[in-house]
């Protein structure tokens, strides 16, 4: 994924943004309600949430308000039909105390590339990233400080015609909520190689973040959950042995000095933005990152002859998430993950560029 370029600067997108939303402040905050030395992932929210509508030829009505329920008829064409798409983003603060968006404009690029996939229409830059730029502003103290922890964005777009014939909405609802979270995992995770269920195929909607992709895996989670694993990884539809995703992270294997990750030609696997980053990152270490097909038979191979070091999965809400166990049929991959070396020094090192504790030229953080 190519970092996205803006058409404006922060300051022309915030001012932009106030002329076109309306901002009503709580006139009572919770922020006292919540332990910020025990945050759990998407369990709290902040003070303020935005909400627009398309109306079937523009957005309006957009506003910054304090957060509260949405109130949606039953006929709403999204419970239907499924027309539901989201983002994950992370804020975090600089050493300054001042909050940071890791990478917006290439989740704003994946929104919109999702919306188009599912028949929804385009957000504009000014309701996006500069909606989020004025939420994140007004919520600037409900981003933690704590290590490993963060503010977690969930812009999400759903329909919103009140009709249940089957066809694409004409009108839709944009929101941005913000959650103070911890990590999503506290620790190593056991995977199982899913080769029943499918999660896409190519033509699909695998490589869009609609909320039915997320839907279809619930059963067989709870199926491998039961099981005593973590998450999926999931493989292709055709042979059941090509890599895809695992649950809500990309895959990354580490053979000797290479680096491996699926590759993104055909379709089915989310083009995460964490994904691009730890790239980048991991090629800055010196190592040889292979996008392109990967087989469980190749990995079990690298674990059989030794050379197989790491598997971790990467995502927003993850970030970097080591796997212990890595099971396929009759093979047990089992991992040592206290010594997982380019794991620890990815972590390391996207850590201090997101909190701005080492300078980037990358020009993946915005500051608010």
């Amino acid at each position: 994924m190519m970092a996205v370029e803006h058409r404006g600067t922060t300051s022309n997108i915030k001012e932009e943004a106030l002329g076109k939303i309306k901002i009503t402040k709580t006139t009572k905050s919770r922020l006292g309600e919540v332990d910020f030395s025990n945050l759990v992932f998407g369990k709290k929210y902040a003070d303020h949430m935005l909400v627009a509508d398309f109306d079937g030829k523009e957005w309006k009505n957009a506003e910054i308000l304090p957060f509260q329920n949405l109130s949606v008829s039953p006929s709403n064409a999204a419970w239907h039909y499924g027309q539901a798409i989201f983002e994950g983003i992370k804020a975090y603060n600089d050493q300054e105390g001042n909050p940071m968006i890791f990478r917006p404009y290439d989740n704003y690029a994946r929104f919109n590339k999702s919306a188009e996939r599912m028949g929804m229409p385009e957000v504009p830059e000014w309701l996006f990233i500069g909606g989020m730029h004025l939420l994140i502003d007004l919520d600037r103290q409900w981003v933690p400080s704590n290590e490993g922890c963060s503010l977690y964005l969930r812009p999400f777009m759903i329909a919103a015609d009140e009709f249940i014939g089957v066809r694409p909405s004409d009108t839709y609802k944009f929101c941005i909520i913000n959650s103070p979270s911890g990590p999503y995992f506290n620790k190593p995770i056991h995977l199982l190689v899913q080769d029943k269920y499918i999660r896409a195929f190519p033509g699909g909607v695998g490589y869009a973040k609609a909320a039915g992709n997320y839907g279809g895996a619930m059963y067989p989670t709870m199926q491998a959950r039961k099981d005593g694993y973590d998450q999926i990884l999931w493989v292709d539809g055709h042979e059941y042995k090509w890599l895809q995703e695992c649950g809500t992270m990309n895959v990354f294997v580490i053979i000797g000095n290479r680096a491996l990750t699926p590759d993104l030609t055909n379709g089915t696997i989310l083009a995460g933005v964490t994904r691009a980053s730890v790239i980048t990152v991991l090629e800055d270490m010196g190592f040889e990152v292979e996008e392109r097909p990967v087989s469980i038979e190749e990995v079990v191979a690298a674990w059989k002859s030794g050379e197989l070091r790491e598997v971790f999965g990467t995502g927003t809400a993850a970030s970097v998430a080591y796997v212990e166990q890595l099971d396929y049929k009759e093979h047990k991959i089992s991992l040592d993950t206290t010594k997982y070396e380019a794991g620890a020094e990815v972590i390391r090192r996207l850590d201090a560029i997101r909190t701005g504790k080492t300078a980037e030229d990358k020009g993946w953080n915005y500051h608010i």
